[in-house]
C-alpha cells in the first residue's frame, strides 16, 4: 500500500503541495487528476525518493520513503516501475538494451534477462522489437516500450506519469488497454497521473482530485463522475469559468 500523509512541498516561494493525504489500495489503480500546474507529478516523485518532502510523509509498504538509507531506497525502487511522461528512453540504445539496463541490477542470469525482455515486449504488443531504436518508433510505440521497461522489473507498484499525453485517441485507447492488462497479468498497484478523463474512467478503480495543493475529493470512478463539488464538476465538464484555476497553476508545475 502507498500512503500520502499530510505531504508538503515547495520550490522556493512556490508552495506546490500543502497537505496531500490519500491512500492507494493494494491491487488497484488510482488516477491522480488535476488542472495543469497542480503538482501531480511532484507528488508521485516522492514515492521513489526523487524528491524529499518539506513536511509530511509518503509510506510504501509501511516504510517512510524519506527515512530510507541508500540500500533501502534501492530495494524500494526495485519494487516500483516508473513510466515517464515521454518514456525517457536512451536514444543511443536499442529497445532491448533499454530494457536490459534496468534488469542488470537484478539477480538474473543472461538467459533470464533475455526471457524477461522478450516477455515484457510481448505484453505491450511489440514482440521482436529488441533491435529497433527509439528514433524509429512512433510516440505511442515509445510509450509502450516505457511500459515494457517498467514491467520488466516485475514490480509491485507502477507509477504512470501522463501516459496518454500527446497521443491520438486510438493510440491512447491502446495505452489504456495495456495498463489494464498489466494490472490483470501482474497484479500491480498503480498511480496514474493524468488530466485525461476518458483514460481515468477506463483504467482507474479510484480517483483523487488534486487542487490548490490538497486532495479536493477522492472516491470511486462513479463517485467522482457524480460529484457535486464545483471544482470537480468544472474539471469534468471542461468549463473555463467559475473556479480560480490561476492560483492552482501558480502553485507549481504538474
Amino acid at each position: 500500500m502507498i500512503e500520502f500523509r499530510n505531504l508538503h512541498k515547495a520550490f522556493g516561494p512556490k508552495r506546490v503541495l500543502e497537505g496531500v493525504t490519500f491512500t492507494v489500495p493494494d491491487g488497484q489503480t488510482t488516477a491522480l487528476l488535476g488542472f495543469s500546474g497542480t503538482g501531480k507529478s511532484v507528488a508521485i516523485k516522492h514515492v521513489v525518493g526523487l524528491l524529499e518532502p518539506d513536511a509530511g510523509q509518503v509510506l510504501v509498504d509501511g516504510e517512510v520513503v524519506a527515512d530510507l538509507e541508500p540500500d533501502g531506497l534501492n530495494t524500494l525502487r526495485s519494487r516500483v516501475g516508473y513510466v515517464f511522461q515521454f518514456a525517457a528512453l536512451f536514444d543511443s540504445m536499442s529497445v532491448g538494451d533499454n530494457l536490459r539496463l534496468v534488469l542488470r541490477c537484478q539477480p538474473l542470469d543472461p538467459d533470464q534477462i533475455e526471457q524477461r525482455v522478450s516477455e515484457s515486449l510481448r505484453v505491450v504488443d511489440l514482440p521482436g522489437a529488441e533491435e529497433r531504436f527509439p528514433a524509429e518508433l512512433s510516440g505511442g510505440m515509445r510509450k509502450r516500450v516505457g511500459i515494457a521497461r517498467a514491467i520488466a522489473l516485475r514490480p509491485r507498484y507502477i507509477l504512470y506519469d501522463e501516459p496518454t499525453t500527446g497521443l491520438d485517441p486510438v493510440t491512447s485507447a491502446i495505452i489504456d488497454r495495456l495498463m489494464v492488462r498489466t494490472k490483470e497479468e501482474f497484479g500491480v498497484t498503480a498511480i496514474m497521473v493524468t488530466h485525461d478523463l476518458r483514460s481515468a474512467y477506463t483504467v482507474a478503480d479510484r480517483i483523487a482530485m488534486l487542487y490548490q495543493g490538497r486532495i479536493r475529493q477522492e472516491g470511486t470512478v462513479a463517485e467522482i463522475r457524480e460529484s457535486t463539488d464545483p471544482v470537480v464538476r468544472q474539471f469534468i465538464e471542461g468549463r473555463p469559468d467559475g473556479v480560480d484555476q490561476d492560483s492552482a497553476i501558480a502553485a507549481g508545475a504538474a
